[in-house]
């Protein structure tokens, strides 16, 4: 199978919503007026960011989803994507099965392929993906402001829990690795929610390197501090977001794991894809309503304060200590 046989087979559909897709020498993209482009890309490297093996129908799911989590953190709606993919050989089954859950999810949020390139050599995927939002209506990382809530989505740490059991570090029965795998290897994009936050946050940025890391891009760019509840993340690992098994739920709650291994997974643990996001204390029924609507699960878990800094508190307002360092592709 050539290059452009595989392209053909696997990576052309009809467009419905650019202009012009695949098969030219660029796509086309007309955004409606008074709207704006939203446009990321992220790199997926085989012993990087996957592991050797992983499902190749999770693999095009997870490729497109960590460029929707970024529309999401934005508050854009997805419009169209790119492919660059490296591949050491072009296996039918394979492509078949990538294309498959790639396109599952593009499907589901209406966003199409409109070009890109193929190559052989070491597995790489590459993906670049526009959205769009009205002018003006981005959330950024620049806006939090001193006295606002902090919240974060859905449960994150369990990406980071089920990496941990794969690589030896902790032993997971078999319904929870089983769930928890799927919080790794096929991330839920928050663009519903991502959408819902458009005019209520102030800020926003999703959590691909760790939640404190991705929380500290933020209070820079924003020129403020923030003070976190530990009591408040360490149980969000064993939040019900598990669907696939009401048993891995369960014992989720049950791990015989440390607090402090539960809040390294929570607090630096990479891969969740959530959004943590600031808003103004009066608008707290307003984000629960927001999480509602977009049937996601928000927790408040700080504040952001006027001097810099990110403070880690317990129960009764003490400072805690710990390692939370996010991960670092060149530490």
């Amino acid at each position: 199978m050539g290059e452009f046989e595989l392209i053909h087979r696997h990576f052309t559909r009809p467009v419905r919503r650019a202009a012009l897709g695949v098969g030219d020498d660029c796509a086309l993209l007309s955004p409606a007026p008074g709207m704006q482009l939203a446009i990321s890309s992220d790199m997926l490297l085989e012993g990087r960011h996957f592991l050797p093996g992983t499902d190749p129908e999770r693999l095009g799911h997870k490729a497109l989803a960590v460029n929707l989590s970024d529309l999401a953190a934005c508050g854009a709606r997805p419009l169209a994507f790119t492919l660059a993919l490296a591949l050491p050989q072009a296996h039918e089954a394979w492509l078949a099965a990538f294309a498959r859950g790639l396109f599952a999810l593009a499907d589901a949020h209406g966003c199409e392929l409109i070009g890109g390139d193929t190559t052989r050599g070491p597995l790489n995927i590459c993906i670049t993906v526009f959205g769009e939002l009205p002018r003006g209506d981005a959330l950024l990382r620049s806006g939090a402001r001193a006295g606002d809530d902090l919240w974060v989505s859905g449960a994150p740490g369990q990406a980071r829990l089920a990496l941990g059991a794969l690589r030896g570090e902790w032993p997971l029965p078999s319904a929870v690795l089983a769930a928890v795998r799927a919080r790794l290897e096929r991330p839920t994009p928050r663009v519903a929610l991502g959408l819902e936050l458009r005019g209520l946050a102030t800020s926003a940025i999703d959590v691909s390197d760790g939640l404190l890391g991705d929380l500290v891009h933020v209070l820079n760019a924003s020129q403020v501090g923030a003070t976190i509840a530990a009591d408040k993340t360490s149980h969000l690992i064993a939040a019900n977001t598990c669907q696939q098994s009401p048993d891995a739920v369960f014992e989720l709650k049950t791990l015989a794991l440390s607090e402090a291994q539960r809040q390294r997974c929570v607090l630096a643990g990479g891969d969740d894809y959530e959004l943590v996001f600031t808003t103004p204390p009066a608008r707290l029924d307003a984000v629960h309503a927001a999480g509602a609507r977009s049937r996601t699960r928000v927790t408040r878990i700080g504040r952001i304060d006027a001097a810099p800094g990110l403070r880690l508190v317990d129960g009764g307002g003490q400072p805690l200590q710990g390692d939370f360092a996010s991960f670092d592709h060149f530490a």
